[in-house]
């Protein structure tokens, strides 16, 4: 009775972990050309086993292949069409589904997962899905127009854009168009996406997007137009100095009348300045201020005056100098016709002096001395006289003049 019970409890128990490892998925799955898609395969993880072994193969034309295997070693892609295309999540206890991308139309077929387990009595449990793959072509379909950051009113100037979103089968192409009315529509871009840098009134009007593929017998879809509005943007004007001023903006012109010109009214604080003034007895100016000269005429007249003054500086220190060189010249000059006057006389002078001096201590001397002074005054020297003759007759010429 006993052995019966625990054959039941094991029964049970073996039941209740096959049911908790069941495999779940779909049956059919339908993928884009060129898209991505995932095959699920999921369990709900049970204690006491532990997956050992998962694969994924797909049966085409009666073959068998593996594309991918998971073990102790490692993920594995063993078909190469497959290499760089499949991958199973990892570190997701529970969840063996199969991410396929870019499809392409041979990858039509059936794929199968099988997960193997490990008990802890060293039993292998093996449970498989199998879920069918059919890989479609999509025609593309109407796109959509997406205005930029700052919408359709932008103001001039801005940077905007305008993208043009379709969903199908890849590769989409995509065109930009500007319509005008009676005029036909003229073609812009062939990119998604149509790019201002510098939005100008001249870009404002309706534009248009159409998008293609090669799926389907109509295989271009056009959006609906659009319209793009470029707003002036406010100028500012700083008032002058002193003055306060308010601009009643121009109101928009109605048919043909002429447009008027803004008008500036003074303020109450103008108002106000102008009663003091005008209690005090002092002058009060009217009208508008002065407009200002542009800045580089105030550079050029500063580097004019400054050229002028210099030129001044320059030509008194000129003339002060050279009229200090000539009064040096004639000190010079004059000083070195005395001296050579002075020497004309000197040597009789000093050694007649000398002579007498040194007569009165020794007869020998005033011999030998007397002998020197008479051959000195009686003996003239030609080039001396020559040099003192032209530089008096120069001397005489410069006093001249």
């Amino acid at each position: 009775m006993g052995e019966a019970l625990w054959m039941v409890v094991f029964v049970m128990a073996f039941v209740s972990c096959n049911a908790f490892l069941d495999l779940s998925g779909v049956h059919e799955v339908k993928g884009t050309w060129k898209g991505s898609t995932t095959l699920p395969c999921t369990y709900t993880p049970s204690e006491g086993f532990t997956q050992q072994t998962l694969s994924w193969s797909v049966e085409k034309d009666y073959s068998i292949s593996t594309i991918f295997r998971r073990d102790d070693t490692g993920d594995h892609v063993l078909l190469s069409r497959f290499r760089d295309r499949v991958s199973v999540p990892k570190n997701s206890p529970g969840d063996a589904s199969l991410l396929i991308e870019n499809l392409e139309i041979p990858d039509n077929g059936h794929y199968t997962c099988q997960v193997t387990w490990r008990s802890e009595n060293n039993s292998l449990i093996t449970k498989q899905l199998t879920t069918t793959v059919k890989v479609v072509k999509v025609a593309v379909t109407k796109p959509t127009i997406r205005a930029g950051e700052l919408g359709l009113s932008v103001p001039v100037g801005a940077r905007t854009s305008l993208t043009c979103v379709a969903s199908g089968s890849p590769p989409i192409s995509y065109r930009w168009f500007r319509s005008s009315p009676g005029r036909k529509a003229q073609l812009l871009s062939n990119q998604a996406e149509l790019v201002w840098d510098n939005l100008q009134p001249s870009d404002a009007g309706t534009y248009y997007c159409e998008a293609e593929n090669r799926v389907g017998a109509k295989a271009v879809q056009q959006s609906d137009a659009v319209e793009l509005r470029v707003r002036e943007s406010p100028v500012s004007q700083q008032p002058s100095t002193g003055t306060s001023r308010q601009t009643i903006p121009t109101p928009a012109p109605r048919g043909d009348a002429p447009q008027p010109a803004p008008t500036d009214l003074p303020t109450a604080a103008t108002l106000a300045s102008r009663r003091d003034a005008v209690s005090e007895g002092l002058p009060m100016a009217t009208g508008s201020p002065p407009a200002a000269y542009p800045p580089h005429l105030y550079a050029l007249a500063a580097a004019l005056g400054g050229a002028a003054l210099g030129a001044l500086v320059v030509g008194l220190l000129w003339r002060r100098l050279r009229k200090k060189e000539d009064t040096i010249y004639e000190v010079a000059f004059t000083a070195d016709v005395t001296r050579l006057e002075t020497d004309e006389e000197a040597p009789y002078t000093c050694l007649q002096t000398e002579t007498h001096s040194k007569a009165e201590t020794s007869n020998d001397t005033l011999t030998m001395k007397d002998n020197g002074y008479n051959g000195i005054c009686i003996r003239k020297n030609p080039e001396y006289e020559n040099l003192m003759s032209a530089m008096e007759v120069e001397f005489a010429t410069e006093k001249n003049y």
